[in-house]
């Protein structure tokens, strides 16, 4: 019994994290399966778009995968009917399907399937079930704990990303492999093939791709699914990091360092210990601090700043950049040694106009399902003029763009009818050019020249630095030092 319980607590711990949902599934039935005394257990589930069931979480060490239609079998016809059903001799009952045996090589004797919903009275998102018990049939008190099992699997759905495209009907859509990353493009499945691939090593990963596509969401995703998943994930955002306080933020400082250090502060490598440390837009980092990185990446030791003691920390390292780093190590700014270390493992991330319009439509009906959730709105219709609108647009903010598009289309409509009129206006969609109406007059000294232009790049990005040195060719750090020049 201690072990049903504990299954039922622990299933809703992974909620928030970017975990390999096949992972997490396989992983409750394995336990399931322990707790119920039964040889296995199998979560089906109800694919909207197919209309019919599917396992690819299942203890079925021979198959990767099995379909079956609704109505059929006994996990069919649970999903069909929405009822339990308790079968203690496999081969003498008409309802059972015999076909997943003869593809497997298994024997089924004795069975037991719930449906799986969020509420009582739901709809049916799949099936649940266990097979062979030990010692003879499942019993009445094996029902009630798998109908109250099929519940708790059901609200896990009902958080993550695999989760209903229509509340009001029955099943769960695909929309990719980990928790809270959606995306099911070609170009996603090799992102996904490398994040399980580096998630199984302490390999260093870079991250390449452009600001707003995900780099940060999928760093996250290598290390939930990594031996590391129980110790900390800390980021760094180098963009942030004045050039004085780099080797503060990451190593610490001791009391009296510095001015106003009155005590002493571990830094993020410290605190990172046991887990992972990801250094967001790593490009970013002043050159003089890169050397120090790089002696911990070298030798894992560190001093605080102010200090002499040498310390240790056991540390993995993920890297997130949107810059050309073989150019800046051309011309100086970054390092070789460094830029090496950093770049084992290499992972590209594309952009949303390379993911197509068919994944911005399925991401832009996923945010929308959020943030009616957060802003308490009914379920979201999009206008076939606005869908297209947003299937069309080039988006070169990326995923970051689009989320922050549905948002305010989601605000803006209180009766969950998103229209054209709800999108931004085109004249935010495109780059920067002369007829956009910045004017400076002859005379002027070219520093301030080069502030104008640069503050009004930022103005166009509506405040976003990040954005705005990207599309000048230039850090973030820079892009400050010319916009806060008193």
């Amino acid at each position: 019994m201690r072990h049903r319980l504990s299954l039922l607590v622990d299933l809703a711990s992974l909620l928030p994290r970017e975990v390999d949902l096949d992972a997490l599934l396989e992983e409750a039935c394995r336990r399931l399966a322990a707790a119920m005394e039964s040889e296995r257990a199998t979560l089906w589930l109800v694919d909207a778009e197919r209309g019919d069931l599917v396992t690819r979480v299942a203890l079925l060490p021979e198959v990767p995968a099995l379909r079956q239609p609704l109505g059929r079998g006994i996990a069919g016809t649970v999903a069909a009917e929405g009822e339990l059903m308790r079968v203690d001799d496999a081969r003498s009952d008409p309802r059972f399907d015999s076909s997943a045996d003869e593809r497997t090589g298994y024997v089924t004797r004795t069975l037991l399937a719930a449906p799986v919903r969020e509420r009582v009275d739901g709809p049916v998102r799949g099936v649940v079930q266990v097979l062979n018990k030990e010692g003879g049939p499942f019993d009445e008190e094996d029902e009630r704990y798998l109908r109250a099992l099929a519940l708790q699997i059901g609200n896990v759905l009902s958080l993550t990303t695999l989760r209903a495209g229509d509340e009001s009907q029955p099943g769960v859509v695909f929309r990719g492999p980990f928790n809270r990353i959606v995306g099911r493009s070609p170009a996603m499945d090799a992102v996904y093939e490398r994040i399980l691939l580096a998630a199984g090593t302490d390999a260093r990963v870079l991250l390449r791709g452009e600001t707003g596509t995900g780099k940060t969401l999928l760093a996250r995703a290598i290390h939930v699914n990594s031996q590391r998943q129980a110790g900390p994930f800390v980021t760094v955002d180098c963009t942030t990091l004045p050039a004085q306080l780099v080797e503060s933020e990451l190593f610490g400082h001791e009391r009296g360092a510095f001015t106003g250090a009155d005590k002493r502060v571990p830094g993020r490598v410290e605190l990172a210990d046991g887990g992972t440390l990801f250094l967001d837009e790593v490009g970013e980092l002043p050159l003089e601090s890169q050397g120090k990185l790089l002696r911990f990446l070298q030798n894992g030791v560190f001093e605080r700043l102010g200090g002499r003691e040498t310390r240790k920390a056991d540390v993995r390292i993920l890297a997130a950049t949107n810059r050309d780093l073989e150019k800046d190590v051309r011309e100086g700014r970054f390092r070789e040694d460094l830029y090496y270390r950093l770049r084992v493992v290499e992972l590209e991330v594309p952009t949303l106009r390379d993911r197509g319009p068919d994944e911005v439509e399925r991401l832009a009906r996923h945010f929308a399902e959020v943030f009616a959730n957060r802003y308490d709105r009914p379920t979201v219709r999009f206008s076939d003029e606005a869908m297209a609108a947003l299937r069309d647009h080039r988006w070169p903010g990326n995923v970051r763009e689009l989320e922050h598009w549905v948002e305010s289309a989601v605000v803006l409509a209180p009766d969950g009818g998103i229209e054209l009129s709800h999108l931004p206006a085109p004249r935010t969609l495109h780059s920067l050019r002369p007829t956009d109406g910045l004017q400076v007059p002859m005379g002027l000294p070219l520093d301030e020249v080069r502030r104008r232009y640069v503050e009004a790049m930022v103005d166009h990005c509506d405040g976003n630095r990040s954005e705005a040195a990207r599309r000048l060719g230039i850090g973030r750090n820079t892009v400050g030092r010319i916009l806060d020049v008193d």
